[in-house]
């Protein structure tokens, strides 16, 4: 198991779900869910990759708690978005560096 492309895959999984409940429309769904997760895996990533700890330092935690406003919601998952494909960007480099290092693909 590569805990690298497993968090990529993870991560596209839960931009997938995002989109699905926002499909269902503003005042139903809940951030909290997915704004615990990408704070979980960040925390993950930052164990698992201590050769990127620099900038996944500069990931900020975002709050869990779930604003009753639709526009606070939309915003809540924007931010979760942001993240989590920046997250991705980032796990994705570590590959590119780790193949550039050893001569291969990694």
């Amino acid at each position: 198991m590569d805990p690298r492309r497993t968090m990529i895959h993870m991560l596209q999984t839960l931009l997938k779900e995002m989109d699905y409940v926002q499909s269902q429309g503003a005042g139903y769904y809940t951030c909290s869910p997915f704004a615990n997760r990408i704070n979980k895996l960040v925390a993950q990533s930052q164990k698992l990759f201590p050769e990127a700890a620099d900038l996944l330092n500069t990931f900020d935690a975002i709050d869990e708690s779930d604003p009753n406003d639709p526009a606070d919601k939309s915003k809540r998952l924007l931010e979760v978005r942001i993240q989590t494909t920046q997250l991705i960007g980032l796990l994705e480099s570590i590959a590119d560096d780790t193949a550039q290092a050893t001569g291969g693909a990694a």
